[in-house]
């Protein structure tokens, strides 16, 4: 068993993966943090410091001088009894006053993991893939008692904490803050990674000095949000790709969250995640109860490729669920930067012969399909077909697709309402509003009110109308708008402040319904692009589009601070046409081929405008990524140059036995007269040999400013593990901007795969 309890010192060990997590219960019940690190057999205390009087810090209880809340590194802290900095949890009683004192009452220990109640959660599919404890905490006075939930994997070095809240007293509490996890962590000489962006601009991976002030990562806006991400690390300042500590947090959760680091006084840094207790507040009468979202913590000693690769594993294996966790996912193509809103039969049928004759395996109609939807001002919410444009049905368009070969994937933007539509003229309250108060528009919408029961019935029930009466196998969904006038018609005025999160409730109970009633449906999720890439959504959706922004260059950043957390199967990576309708950016189509390829790969164009020449290459990328779909969805990631520190990126994907290996370069710019370059790989076995192929660009065979050797797939030499990884791999000088070249890299013992 991972979990370890020593009765004499008081003392829970919990071994998960490479790491160990130790907590302790002392004095009169507190619960200090002890250790957080690389694996220990045991621990005996090694690196106690022991107490000692420290200046305007305070004393609880007894009035030890040696003993205060504010140095004690604690698990789950609250303010106001000693302890000046942030708490993790903040509780109003009914006298006004707001100082709890938390002290240990009881603790199990079980295999396996329990779901949480209404949220997303990472699962165990046999109970002695990890262990949990959970301590119960109680507050004497106000009967407050807060269960934390400790959850040690076998196999990965992971940590699943989450906390619940029990009011076991008669009065009422006010829950004015609940994060999931909080740990005080030895140290302040740390960096701080986060990964803030925009529209179009997701997931900038940023990375500072920590310096000795609170560092803030949060979203106010109702979604995990284009503009942050529910994740946070500390790294050690010698931390790469390779090496050093780093200590990361992601909440799996996808509405407002705060997400901190607070080094203090002594040097020693409290990091903490949950939900944004900006706006929030959840009454708790007597037997009521609350329970916080997950947050995943992961240790890893091997720097950041350590960390990406725990949280990818974790993540394919034990967060994703259904028939496409382990499927390889179908190359497809998406009308809707080919046609926009404006489409018809003979459009949607004309791109499924194209689509047929590439090799693509999936045609997905986007917006405009629905009531009189000719731009984004109507029609969201009524969810039947425009009998303008498909005057003969969604099933003539599937049956056409089907017939062809290909499957039909349909896009959706259910939590959203037009107020130019049939749902709003019946139902107006149905949206987030607040009395006497103007209804701010967004993208000519309004947000439905998921706090609602029948707000969710009607989604649940008219979604699935569609999906019952058409064959479809991919649904898109969408989500175009945050929340503003965030309050419900159907909540009382103490309760206003719930609204946020009981509509996060909301949507959960409604993706479960659906994704359960049809798991044949591959289900993707999309909020104009990566606005809710997080971990609550993935429970749901195994991928998830990654941004609106499909151009190759701008997608090589967006990339890499994304797979910093997520998956490339999780990641929808098209090829869009040039110039590129965000940026304006002309790239080779083989540089556009490459970069999407780092995830689950399709296009985003109009295929019956293509060259002969284009449609030539096309073919050829897709025989290539369906060649190579399963190492590159399910491959470990090795991220070899950062598009954030130079003028190139390169990247690789090794199969788990580490026979095989895909490796993409991207140079941006060109230079006159380059320095030679060589790109050390990674992840490869030292004792083994391996046959390299150039495969140029995939699609792309020749080259005329290539070394005549490197104008061809083919096996050029034999290079063993060891000098591909430390001697490194040539670079041979590309002529012109946005040149991309990719290897595959075969174990000699079976060559023969190579393309």
């Amino acid at each position: 068993m991972p979990i370890y309890f020593d009765e004499d010192k008081r003392l829970f060990h919990l071994q998960a993966g490479d790491c160990s997590y130790v907590l302790q219960i002392v004095r009169e019940g507190y619960l200090k943090h002890a250790y957080w690190g690389s694996k220990l057999r045991s621990y005996h205390g090694s690196n106690l410091v022991p107490g000692m009087d420290r200046s305007f810090a305070p004393n609880p209880d007894t009035w030890d001088r040696t003993f205060s809340l504010d140095v004690l590194p604690q698990e789950y802290p609250a303010y106001g009894n000693t302890d000046f900095r942030t708490p993790a949890y903040q509780v109003q009683l009914e006298n006004g006053s707001t100082i709890t004192d938390l002290r240990y009452k009881s603790h199990v220990i079980y295999a396996g993991k329990k779901a949480l109640n209404g949220l997303p959660a990472l699962y165990t599919e046999d109970d002695r893939e990890a262990d949990t404890l959970e301590i119960t905490l109680l507050d004497e006075v106000s009967g407050l008692e807060v269960v934390l939930s400790y959850t040690a994997f076998r196999e990965y070095s992971v940590i699943a904490r989450s906390a619940a809240f029990h009011n076991t007293g008669r009065e009422n509490l006010k829950l004015l803050r609940a994060l999931s996890a909080s740990v005080d962590i030895d140290g302040a000489d740390y960096d701080f990674l986060y990964l803030p962006g925009a529209h179009c601009r997701e997931r900038i991976a940023e990375r500072r000095p920590l310096g000795h002030f609170r560092q803030v990562v949060e979203s106010r806006r109702g979604a995990s949000s284009h503009q942050e991400n529910p994740f946070l690390a500390l790294l050690s300042r010698d931390a790469d790709e390779e090496h050093g500590e780093v200590y990361a947090m992601n909440l799996v959760y996808s509405g407002s969250f705060l997400a901190q680091a607070e080094p203090d006084q002594f040097d020693v840094t409290r990091l903490s995640i949950g939900i944004n207790p900006f706006d929030f507040c959840w009454q708790l009468a007597g037997g009521e109860s609350f329970q916080a979202p997950e947050a995943v913590l992961v240790h890893s000693s091997q720097g950041l490729g350590g960390m990406s690769r725990t949280l990818h594993r974790l993540y394919r294996k034990r967060l994703c669920r259904g028939r496409y966790r382990d499927a390889e996912r179908p190359v497809l193509v998406n009308n809707w930067e080919a046609t926009y809103f404006n489409f018809n039969e003979e459009k949607l049928f004309a791109l499924t012969d194209e689509a047929k004759k590439l090799g693509i395996e999936l045609l997905v109609l986007d917006d405009g399909w629905f009531g009189r939807r000719d731009d984004d001002n109507s029609s969201l919410g009524d969810w039947f077909v425009d009998q303008r444009k498909l005057p003969n049905g969604l099933s003539a368009v599937a049956d056409y697709v089907h017939a062809q070969g290909l499957k039909f994937g349909l896009w959706f933007e259910p939590e959203m309402v037009s107020v130019e539509s049939e749902l709003y003229r019946a139902h107006p309250d149905w949206c987030l509003h607040v009395p006497k108060r103007a209804r701010s528009g967004g993208r000519n919408q309004l947000v439905l009110d998921f706090s609602r029961p029948e707000v969710c019935d009607y989604i649940i029930a008219s979604v699935s109308k569609v999906l019952q009466e058409t064959s479809i196998q991919y649904v898109k969904w969408d989500m175009n708008r945050h929340m503003t006038e965030v309050g419900s018609a159907a909540l009382p005025a103490e309760r206003q402040r719930e609204t946020a999160h009981r509509y996060m409730l909301g949507l959960y109970r409604v993706l479960e319904e659906i994704t359960g009633r049809f798991p044949e449906i591959l289900f993707e999720s999309c909020s104009g692009g990566g606005g809710r890439f997080d971990p609550g959504m993935l429970y749901y959706m195994p991928q998830v589009w990654t941004s609106d922004d499909s151009d190759a260059v701008e997608r090589l950043k967006i990339q890499y601070g994304t797979s910093l957390v997520y998956p490339a199967s999780t990641m929808g990576a098209h090829v869009s046409a040039v110039p590129n309708h965000q940026v304006g950016r002309l790239t080779p189509l083989a540089t556009r081929g490459a970069a999407a390829m780092a995830g689950s790969f399709g296009y985003e164009l109009d295929l019956t405008r293509l060259s002969e020449e284009d449609k030539a290459e096309i073919r050829e990328q897709i025989a290539c990524y369906k060649k190579m779909r399963s190492l590159l969805q399910f491959g470990e990631l090795y991220r070899l140059q950062s598009p954030l520190e130079g003028n190139e990126t390169a990247w690789m994907i090794v199969s788990e036995d580490r026979r095989e290996a895909w490796v993409t370069y991207v140079s941006v710019l060109a230079r006159p007269n380059p320095a030679n370059r060589w790109l050390h790989l990674a992840g490869l076995d030292e004792q083994k040999d391996y046959a390299v192929a150039c495969v140029l660009a995939p699609g792309r065979n020749t080259a005329p400013d290539i070394p005549e050797s490197w104008k061809v797939q083919k096996t050029s030499e034999i290079y063993g593990g060891d000098e591909l990884l430390h001697a490194g791999l040539n670079i041979p000088v590309l002529a012109g901007d946005y040149q991309s070249l990719c290897w595959h890299i075969c174990c000699t013992e079976s060559w023969q795969k190579l393309c």
